[in-house]
């Protein structure tokens, strides 16, 4: 069971308010602190108690001066918390569980916003993990292109485009959209100078492979997307990497510019459907999860705006995946 501490800094006037707050939450350990003018409450709780918590806490001291929750995650505990079986728990805190088997949405933002911004750590990193896909590519090297995968850089773009688009947040699908596309050019860009500097031989099986896309590449893309997302949202991020190594975005990318660089049009545009959908199906598949996972804004309106948003971003996706779907269609029928 993943646990988190929460300190809450109130107003001195709020202890009344306090067990009204928490009525209902599964909480494990609970302690305060005091001085002239402010209360800061202590809880130790489950991961998944942290959202609903926060939300009845900022609705009720929002406009409160000096009002903050910090969260810390809790690597172990002493004593160890007792886990009840499933027909022991009582129905108050059995019903939050089973909706919200995740992190806070707070901790999802936080998470995404950290890979996000055009920095020279970033672009770096995209050079990189160019560079580590291309020898491993010409060399037909399982074990380095992994390496490329692992490194990673245009995943968490993608997953914040699709958090973004599920909280209806603007300025957060603006920024991973923006840091994404940045990337994509920059490997795109890394790798046609590959191309017209090295002999690139598309017989190569690492690069032949990634020429070729099908039905089982997209029911792939879709089933390591959805669970990468679901791990992301549990707060595992190491196992998000090890999922999302299915669907990897750097080696189609590189494939794609080193052909058109090589002047092996038709082979890169294989190469591009591949990247295309996998980028399509990262986000389709991300965008179901978090709402599975309820993943919503906190405030009601926020939520209508954000619910239609959704749905014009599930639409777009989905037409670009039927589009795809039928030029895999007609080529296979050529």
């Amino acid at each position: 069971m993943a646990l988190r501490v929460m300190q809450i800094y109130l107003p001195q006037s709020s202890d009344a308010d306090l067990d009204e707050l928490l009525e209902g939450r599964k909480i494990l350990g609970r302690w305060r602190d005091t001085d002239a003018d402010q209360v800061v409450l202590h809880l130790l709780v489950p991961a998944e108690e942290t959202e609903p918590i926060m939300d009845r806490f900022e609705q009720r001291f929002s406009g409160a001066e000096g009002f903050h929750v910090i969260l810390f995650p809790v690597e172990a505990v002493l004593p160890r918390p007792e886990v009840k079986p499933n027909d022991e728990e009582s129905p108050v805190a059995e019903k939050p569980e089973k909706e919200r088997q995740r992190i806070s949405r707070e901790e999802l933002y936080n998470e995404v916003t950290e890979s996000l911004g055009i920095t020279r750590v970033y672009l770096g990193m995209i050079v990189l993990s160019s560079i580590v896909a291309a020898v491993g590519l010409l060399r037909d090297d399982v074990a380095v292109i992994i390496g490329a995968m692992v490194i990673a850089p245009l995943l968490g773009p993608n997953v914040a485009m699709s958090l973004g688009t599920t909280l209806g947040d603007t300025d957060l699908l603006r920024r991973a959209a923006v840091t994404n596309w940045v990337g994509i050019v920059a490997a795109f860009g890394f790798a046609v100078l590959v191309g017209l500097i090295v002999q690139v031989d598309v017989d190569i099986p690492a690069i032949a492979s990634r020429t070729r896309v099908g039905f089982g590449d997209i029911l792939l893309a879709l089933a390591a997307g959805s669970a990468g997302t679901l791990a992301f949202s549990r707060g595992l991020a190491g196992a998000v990497i090890g999922v999302m190594v299915a669907v990897a975005l750097m080696p189609p990318l590189v494939v794609c510019g080193m052909l058109l660089g090589a002047g092996r049009a038709a082979s890169a545009f294989g190469a591009f459907l591949l990247l295309a959908a996998n980028l399509i199906c990262i986000n389709l598949a991300g965008v179901g999860i978090f709402l599975l996972q309820g993943v919503r804004p906190r405030s009601w309106w926020e939520a209508e705006r954000a619910t239609k948003a959704t749905w014009k971003a599930v639409v777009t996706w989905a037409v670009l995946l039927a589009v795809l779907v039928l030029i895999l269609w007609v080529n296979q029928r050529v």
